[in-house]
């Protein structure tokens, strides 16, 4: 096994599947199965799922709603995602908790770090929503903070394209991926990774990320094992 403790950050867009809007099951109960393949294998799993399905904070100001405002809606919009992520893991077997950035006690704990480390040793798959409870800072940087708090071991970021790319591989069929790139190449050639704040605190913390496809099926259970899937950025060689 090349990772014991992972941290999975999905976005909010890839639970819509093919709809305009809201999760789709079927993606829903795709990716619990891919969830449980690795948490069989004996891997510590660790979770942060985006809302931009539901609502996203950035895009409050355009129709009028505060930029703080917005981004606590947003704040909620990932946690009605973890939720779903949460009973759809729960249905397949798996022991969950769900921890959030800000006090809902009916439906969550708060985010306490020891408490989530100590959930990761016990076997349960922690999911983090609501962000770190602060505006202006992204899911992105919520995952790469977590991952460095509970001490993961790399930060995979689940998304519908295969890696990174010299270019958007949707706008540009020329654009080629790298199978590995340094944090100072990803700044260098201004490739489009996570928001500075999320990678800036990976490589001062010599944490790896790993950018997938995570819709294809057992890359994820491919990737903790050591294959080649995706790009590796690390600074390490």
């Amino acid at each position: 096994m090349k990772y014991n403790r992972i941290l999975l950050k999905l976005s909010g867009e890839s639970l819509m599947g093919d709809k305009n809007f809201g999760i789709d099951p079927s993606r829903l109960q795709q990716y619990a199965d891919e969830i449980k393949k690795v948490k069989e294998m004996g891997v510590e799993i660790a979770i942060v799922i985006g809302g931009g399905n539901i609502f996203r904070g950035v895009q409050a100001e355009k129709s009028g709603i505060d930029r703080v405002q917005g981004d606590y809606m947003g704040m909620l919009a990932t946690l009605i995602n973890a939720m779903a992520l949460q009973s759809a893991l729960e249905q397949n077997g798996m022991y969950t908790r769900l921890m959030s950035g800000i006090k809902i006690e009916s439906v969550c704990e708060p985010f306490i770090r020891r408490r989530a480390i100590r959930h990761l040793e016990k076997g349960r798959i922690v999911i983090f929503g609501a962000g770190i409870g602060n505006p202006y800072f992204t899911t992105d940087s919520t995952a790469a903070l977590r991952a460095i708090e509970i001490e993961g071991d790399v930060v995979l970021k689940g998304t519908r394209v295969d890696g990174v790319y010299t270019a958007d591989p949707e706008k540009d069929p020329t654009a080629t991926k790298y199978e590995q790139i340094t944090f100072s190449e990803v700044y260098e050639k201004n490739l489009n990774v996570m928001d500075m704040t999320a990678f800036t605190l990976c490589q001062e913390n010599n944490l790896p990320i790993i950018v997938f496809d995570m819709n294809k099926t057992g890359n994820l259970s491919k990737l903790v094992l050591g294959e080649q899937i995706g790009t590796l950025i690390t600074d390490k060689s």
